[in-house]
């Protein structure tokens, strides 16, 4: 890679590294030190092809996803799941219980999509997280859409299963909290 070539990637991963991790988060099921093993492989990646690549962050997101299917594919996938324990609640001041209970749905969530299996977790966050049609997601996951609804069907449904707690949360409730960092999956009582 020429200095130009240099530049550009270190700019890019500057400016796009703390949005990519985030997604990288959510498909690694709330491991962080996962999380940056997965960006930091398609980084390399992306960073040796560096010159011909038209959109940088679609091209390492692709690189994201496929690298998680790839995970999930394995055999001698890790059975070991690390979940962090929510944190206990006081009774604060309202900006304090605030500030805790957005904590508190974040661990919430994180916990819950970790005992999702890769698949189902990768679907919910292509689905809600990106925003992607049905569509984008099969033909990322290389599936079919309906092997993509069914999926996203049965993860929701073990979403609920596993933590009935996110069914309280209602759309005034996400939009009340901008500090989550990430978009609620839609939770039906």
């Amino acid at each position: 890679m020429d200095a130009q070539g240099h530049e550009a990637f270190r700019e890019f991963v500057e400016n796009r590294s703390s949005a990519l991790l985030k997604t990288a988060v959510l498909l690694s099921g709330g491991d962080r030190h996962a999380a940056e093993d997965l960006l930091q492989n398609a980084l390399i990646k992306a960073a040796g092809r560096w010159r011909r690549i038209d959109e940088p962050e679609a091209y390492v997101r692709q690189i994201l996803y496929r690298q998680q299917v790839s995970r999930w594919r394995l055999k001698w996938r890790r059975r070991e799941l690390t979940v962090a324990e929510p944190p206990e609640t006081t009774d604060g001041a309202a900006a304090g219980a605030d500030a805790s209970s957005a904590t508190e749905l974040r661990v919430l969530m994180r916990g819950a999509l970790a005992r999702l299996t890769a698949r189902q977790r990768t679907v919910l966050v292509l689905r809600y997280f990106e925003d992607l049609p049905e569509a984008d997601v099969a033909r990322i996951l290389g599936c079919s859409v309906g092997t993509v609804r069914s999926t996203t069907h049965r993860s929701l449904a073990k979403l609920r299963a596993l933590s009935p707690e996110l069914a309280l949360l209602g759309p005034a409730d996400a939009e009340q909290d901008p500090s989550r960092d990430f978009s609620p999956v839609e939770v039906r009582p």
